[in-house]
């Protein structure tokens, strides 16, 4: 089992960035795919960025792409994502999840464990 806790949200203006962490205990970390995910209010949670267990494998949503970056440091038990260029509609509270399964995913449901969230809020 894995315990989860992002930080790192907070309020920043458009074209603003910010960084997301997600810090893990428990089981060794580098045995899990993460992801991060995020849902706005009175919208379904949705895929924003997946990494593979030793990082060598990245994947993005088609509206962040070129714009956050997902990466981890297993030494430290922490995946980052890099926002930049943020927009509007990129508030949402965002979630750090971790998937066992030696596969990738995009799917919330395929994952194993999830942090309690981080809010992220761009005015305009």
């Amino acid at each position: 089992q894995v315990q989860l806790v992002e930080s790192g949200g907070g309020l920043v203006q458009a074209g603003g960035s910010l960084r997301l962490s997600c810090a893990a205990s428990g089981r060794a970390f580098s045995s899990y795919s993460m992801g991060w995910f995020r849902q706005a209010p009175g919208k379904e949670r949705e895929f924003v960025a997946r990494i593979s267990r030793n990082g060598g494998n990245t994947y993005y949503a088609d509206s962040v792409k070129g714009r956050f970056t997902i990466s981890r440091d297993n030494a430290k038990n922490t995946v980052y994502l890099q926002m930049n260029s943020l927009k509007p509609e990129d508030t949402a509270v965002y979630y750090c999840a971790a998937r066992s399964d030696l596969r990738v995913s995009t799917v919330p449901s395929e994952y194993d464990y999830w942090g309690q969230g981080t809010q992220v809020t761009v005015s305009s």
